[in-house]
């Protein structure tokens, strides 16, 4: 009964109606699926796109996060924008939960749902499903977004998230990241956004105090290059 009323929480999120999405990857992620008990988290990001007439907007967020149990993690997430030849500007706090509902095969998978209440304009939902398989040094990632504003004028927008990277030192990963768009229910892959690239992680703490920094260059693609050349992306992450 409780996995059904998660279900069908998940499936209200999806049925709602959806704004235009922002630049494919400005502002997210590729969130793991297997998740860790008792584990607080910090992080601050920022990612920018360079090059083009977009040359300079960014996103600035900052995150802390939990998870009460090894299938549940409960987050908050502030986010500043900044548009080129603009001051930075508060753009919304979003509360997030990701919950592991299990694994089939040698996938793992998790769901996630987020509410943002955004100052300047309706609040939103994102829906997010997650699968990740790690193999010895190798950790693969897929999520499929869905992100729609608590409006009746728009439609359901669905985009991705890709991430593969492998161990190759001690505390060092490299791989490549992707996000883009995916379309409607009524137009699915049309020619969209998209960003790809290299990336790389690296353990800077101790046992005590793990740090991690990554960071990424990927490359506008398809209509994205009408605007911008690419979309550089670093970030901070602290475990507790």
């Amino acid at each position: 009964m409780i996995a059904f009323a998660r279900f069908g929480l998940f499936a209200f999120a999806l049925a709602l109606p959806a704004p235009a999405l922002a630049t494919p990857g400005l502002g997210d992620d590729v969130y793991p699926a297997e998740l860790e008990a008792g584990q607080p988290e910090a992080g601050i990001s920022y990612h920018s796109l360079t090059g083009g007439a977009d040359d300079g907007e960014s996103s600035l967020q900052f995150e802390a996060a939990w998870s009460p149990s090894e299938r549940l993690r409960l987050g908050v997430q502030f986010e500043f924008g900044q548009e080129p030849g603009f001051a930075r500007e508060f753009e919304g706090v979003g509360i997030e939960a990701s919950y592991e509902l299990g694994r089939i095969g040698p996938v793992s998978i998790a769901a996630y749902g987020a509410y943002a209440i955004l100052p300047d304009g309706p609040d939103s939902v994102t829906a997010r499903l997650m699968l990740q398989h790690r193999s010895g040094p190798f950790d693969l990632r897929f999520n499929l977004n869905a992100e729609k504003a608590l409006l009746s004028s728009e439609k359901l927008e669905l985009h991705y998230g890709i991430q593969a990277d492998a161990e190759v030192a001690d505390d060092l990963r490299l791989g490549v990241q992707a996000f883009g768009e995916l379309g409607t229910f009524d137009r699915l892959f049309p020619d969209g956004e998209h960003f790809a690239g290299p990336m790389a992680s690296l353990g800077i703490g101790d046992s005590s105090l793990p740090l991690e920094l990554q960071a990424a260059y990927l490359f506008a693609l398809g209509t994205a290059r009408q605007n911008t050349d690419g979309q550089f992306r670093m970030s901070l992450a602290l475990e507790f």
